[in-house]
């Protein structure tokens, strides 16, 4: 039986909502690097939302995460956290 235990997940108990345009990513991209990094995607900012990444034009959702106490990531900060290169 093979076991996860060799598969890193940094962003394990974390969740994330991607909010705006990025420029580097397609959304979807960005999701799916947090997923295969243990992390979760949600679509609102809600109380178990950990991360909010905003690229441009963010939105709503910008105010409801600093309302909720949520680190707000811009999409550098998000690169460097999912161990991408800034381009």
């Amino acid at each position: 039986a093979e076991t996860q235990s060799a598969v890193v997940q940094p962003l394990a108990e974390m969740e994330f909502v991607i909010t705006g345009t990025l420029q580097s990513l397609k959304r979807a991209e960005a999701e799916e690097k947090v997923k295969a990094l243990g992390g979760e995607v949600g679509n609102s900012v809600t109380r178990q939302t950990t991360h909010l990444v905003i690229g441009a034009e963010p939105g709503s959702k910008l105010a409801k995460a600093q309302e909720l106490g949520a680190k707000v990531l811009t999409e550098e900060e998000f690169l460097k956290l999912i161990g991408e290169k800034v381009k």
